[in-house]
């Protein structure tokens, strides 16, 4: 572990902590790229842990090639999500206060809970039956970075801009039928996100890389690559991507989607201060 990664991580913890933004990595230094932010989110991990926080999953970011031109990144990320930042939603509503993040977003998304845990290569029949369930939920983006610039790298050492993930009533994988038919239901998915009674935008599901099974394999052979080896666990909750552009949130705003397969529950989130 370099001192520079450190100094980052504890420069972007203390960012979290305080709610606050700070300057970009790759503004300090040019040269840093994806191998140093590898770093930065290995000592960010490891300090979370020791202070007591347990990793729950994972997120997947910049899934959706729709906003990549809009934002500067044109691949995927991804980072841990903690038992301090998971909610289960089984009653499809929820509140949250927006003290904590820092220029936040919201995004709808297809999560999955693992019943044991998969390996690089597999098909995604293979990785459907290794899933317990899928879910419709929200996940809180923010970056500690001012007007959402930043490099790739960048935005995986900022925690993956993960802040809040927010999983709806779990729907057994069991309801799609054989495992083999569970990837085209999911990337034919329709979600509309509402703000305050209004429509703000509709989004199809294979806009994340083909289909939410889709983002997870590619997710998981990537992990198998990432030299830091974070482990992907029976139990683990892994949401795979916004299915419309991350709307930016303010307090006293009522949110909902509405879906277009009935198995899935829309999602009411109530923003406060």
């Amino acid at each position: 572990m370099s001192a520079r990664a450190r100094d980052i991580a504890r420069t972007l913890m203390a960012a979290r902590d305080e709610a606050r933004a700070v300057p970009t990595p790759a503004s300090a230094d040019a040269s840093f790229a994806m191998a140093d932010a590898y770093e930065v989110a290995d000592e960010i991990r490891r300090s979370r842990i020791a202070r007591g926080e347990v990793p729950r999953g994972y997120k997947i970011g910049f899934t959706n090639r729709g906003i990549w031109a809009r934002y500067g990144v044109y691949g995927p990320i991804w980072g841990p999500v903690w038992d301090t930042t998971v909610e289960r939603c089984d009653g499809a509503e929820t509140s949250v206060s927006l003290a904590p993040f820092v220029e936040p977003r919201l995004e709808p998304e297809i999560m999955f809970g693992f019943a044991r845990p998969p390996s690089a290569g597999m098909t995604v029949s293979e990785l459907a039956a290794c899933c317990e369930w899928v879910a419709h939920g929200y996940e809180i983006v923010h970056t500690h970075f001012a007007a959402w610039k930043f490099t790739a790298a960048d935005s995986f050492a900022d925690f993956a801009l993960h802040g809040r993930l927010f999983v709806g009533p779990r729907v057994p994988m069991a309801a799609f039928g054989a495992s083999d038919e569970v990837h085209e239901q999911l990337a034919a998915l329709r979600v509309t996100l509402v703000r305050d009674g209004e429509d703000v935008e509709e989004g199809r599901a294979d806009i994340v890389l083909d289909g939410p099974l889709n983002a997870l394999r590619l997710w998981v052979d990537a992990m198998a690559t990432q030299p830091q080896g974070w482990p992907i666990a029976a139990g683990d909750i892994v949401t795979t991507g916004t299915i419309t552009d991350a709307a930016p949130l303010l307090p006293g705003a009522c949110w909902q989607t509405r879906l277009s397969d009935p198995r899935f529950a829309g999602m009411t989130l109530r923003t406060t201060a």
